[in-house]
């Protein structure tokens, strides 16, 4: 099958290659001069703009974005929409807010343009383990795009699915992220417990290795946990700072509109948060009104 990537990041290079290793035809678009070269060196070929990508595929073309969410995906969608005719498909495999997909996909529809959301799980691992895709979008427009699909994942008959309508996908791996977010944030807290107990000076690579076999929380997480710990068992180096990407706001914020209570996930939240406060005035107020009221010691920067 043939299709444009527009996105040659981390990610998108990546799904590239496992594609082209599939014996599919890959064309390639990113302002980045070295990103395209990439894709040319991995045996697909590359295009200069976004308009060249296009005229170079055969209709109904499949337009692949693996774009950030927000400004650049919408300067991405705008640049293609005049370009795109009836029957051909786009599809946004970037994590983008479901209510925007389902704005665009309204929007394309008016042109007979089919608009899928693809949620896709895996990072940079995969090229070699595969993608966990969430798909949203009609039916037969999906299924069009199965022998992409089934390249890209684990394995073609797992994976990966249709979850439901055109943003369904992105609402799925939005709540993906919201519990990846409170995993994380339990396993950080229960190492650091372990780090603290100094009477025991546990090896905390070794406890990890025990719990990644047999035990009720193994996980991918944990073996990523386990190989960092080997690396660096006292994480030295690494600045306490957590960014967020958006999904777990946008996750958090959903809860509140459906009435669903959803602590865990809203708690790990607020930690990547307060990871960046390093100036905190908060905990500066709280030390001050612990002095005022009771003359406890209070630091002086």
């Amino acid at each position: 099958m043939e299709l444009g990537m527009i996105g040659l990041g981390r990610m998108g290079a990546r799904m590239a290659e496992r594609l082209v290793r599939g014996g599919h035809r890959v064309i390639g678009f990113d302002p980045d001069t070295n990103a395209r070269q990439g894709v040319e060196a991995i045996g697909g070929r590359s295009a200069a703009s976004v308009d060249a990508l296009v005229r170079m595929l055969a209709a109904p073309r499949v337009v692949w974005m693996m774009v950030p969410a927000g400004d650049i995906s919408e300067a991405t969608l705008a640049a293609l929409e005049p370009l795109l005719l009836a029957g051909d498909t786009l599809v946004d495999g970037g994590n983008s807010n479901y209510k925007d997909t389902l704005r665009r996909a309204a929007r394309l529809a008016q042109a007979r343009i089919d608009y899928v959301d693809c949620g896709t799980s895996g990072g940079v691992w995969g090229l070699t383990e595969g993608y966990s895709m969430m798909v949203g979008g009609d039916a037969a427009a999906i299924e069009r795009l199965r022998p992409v699909l089934e390249t890209l994942a684990p394995a073609p008959d797992r994976g990966w699915g249709r979850v439901g309508p055109v943003g369904s996908g992105h609402f799925a791996k939005m709540v993906h992220n919201g519990i990846e977010y409170a995993l994380m944030q339990a396993y950080a807290e229960g190492f650091s417990m372990m780090r603290h107990k100094e009477q025991f000076d546990l090896d905390l690579h070794q406890v990890a290795e025990i719990w990644r076999h047999g035990s009720v929380v193994r996980s991918w997480l944990l073996d990523l946990i386990s190989a960092a710990l080997e690396k660096n068992p006292r994480l030295e180096g690494i600045a306490p700072h957590v960014s967020d990407s958006g999904e777990g706001r946008w996750a958090v914020a959903e809860a509140i509109d459906l009435d669903v209570p959803a602590p865990a996930i809203t708690l790990s939240l607020l930690a990547r948060l307060r990871s960046r406060d390093t100036g905190s005035f908060s905990d500066k107020l709280l030390a001050a009104m612990r002095h005022e009221f009771g003359g406890h010691e209070m630091r002086r920067e």
